[in-house]
């Protein structure tokens, strides 16, 4: 067995989930990677293969994941691809990871063209998800998964996304039986798009809502904006872009704006103070807003979902509901995209 995990939940769980195997009989090497974005690359891809080959494992074994976001879909990738695919456990640690990315077996890594661009599909054979684990994350961690259990009930359900929002108290302090409730709502409604559409051919596109934009602006960063706040910003720009083209019902940006305002200061930050965040992280220039935002635009059209050279966008009709449009994503002329991205990047 090839246990992957990154070096903050290493120590926290993955050390005593390989010494609760070995008591098993079970033959096993844990391999940590330092942890956060800038490590889901190939060559951390490389060097974690490179160690499961050095250890011996066959294709009789399997991968075990566990931690976050990152490191579901670092995992899942190696396990996609050694010895052209062995079976992969996924074990979240977190929010994001429990609700989106341990779900749906997209696995993959970074490159320098934009996020996730070189993947498989390699669905995991079990999921283990264990909501107590939550209490372990720091709170701006816990605040910035919850945007996709956010996300998920803007494209599919207005309940749950109500759900969400009454429930934000419990959730941020990670409290089992709420986590428990939202998550396994989440995943369901996720399971159903993806059983529909397993390899992203169409529905499941619908997925992406907040994501085209989202992803660009987090590569614009460098990966140092999160994923929640660049999705959260993402959604924004996206529910203007439905509402200016007369897609999407009027009011609906603003009210997932006030569903999004819960999670600051307890990680996302989906307005202006985004914005200032990126500012700092370019030390302080006074053209680091004006760089993100170029910066961004750039990696639109480098999308996975872009036709033709030209960037795809899931548009709401309401919320709950996705506008179909050309194969569930609509072409947005640049202007009004552009325009869009701004006002969620400069709004106060």
């Amino acid at each position: 067995m090839g246990l992957i995990s990154d070096t903050n939940v290493g120590p926290l769980h993955a050390e005593r989930i390989a010494e609760a195997c070995r008591q098993q009989g079970l033959d096993v090497v844990l391999q940590t990677f330092p942890a956060g974005e800038s490590s889901k690359t190939r060559r951390q891809w490389s060097e974690l293969t490179d160690g499961l080959l050095d250890f011996g494992l066959g294709r009789d074994g399997c991968v075990v994941a566990v931690g976050g976001g990152v490191t579901t879909d670092l995992g899942g990738f190696v396990a996609a691809t050694y010895l052209r695919g062995v079976p992969v456990v996924q074990v979240p640690t977190s929010y994001l990871a429990m609700i989106d990315a341990s779900v749906g077996g997209k696995t993959g890594v970074d490159v320098d063209a934009g996020k996730n661009l070189v993947g498989a599909f390699h669905a995991p054979v079990a999921v283990v998800a264990d909501t107590g684990l939550l209490r372990t994350l720091p709170g701006p961690e816990r605040g910035d998964g919850l945007v996709e259990a956010v996300k998920h009930g803007a494209i599919l359900d207005e309940g749950h996304l109500s759900a969400v929002e009454r429930s934000l108290g419990g959730l941020l302090s990670a409290q089992p039986n709420v986590a428990a409730e939202v998550i396994s709502a989440s995943v369901r409604l996720k399971a159903k798009v993806v059983a529909a559409d397993e390899r992203e051919g169409g529905y499941r596109q619908i997925l992406n809502f907040g994501h085209t934009i989202g992803h660009a602006v987090e590569a614009a960063s460098g990966y140092r904006l999160s994923h929640g706040s660049a999705v959260a910003l993402g959604m924004l720009a996206e529910s203007e872009i439905g509402e200016r083209l007369g897609v999407t019902a009027p009011g609906t940006k603003e009210r997932l704006r006030g569903v999004l305002s819960g999670l600051v200061g307890h990680g996302p930050t989906p307005s202006g103070a985004a914005f200032r965040e990126a500012e700092a992280l370019e030390a302080g220039s006074p053209a680091a807003g004006a760089a993100l935002l170029d910066d961004a635009v750039a990696f639109l059209v480098r999308d996975k979902k872009a036709r033709g050279g030209r960037p795809r966008y899931v548009l709401l009709e309401e919320l709950g509901r996705v506008a179909p449009g050309d194969g569930w994503t609509h072409d947005v002329p640049d202007d009004v995209a552009h325009e869009a991205l701004r006002n969620a990047l400069e709004s106060r």
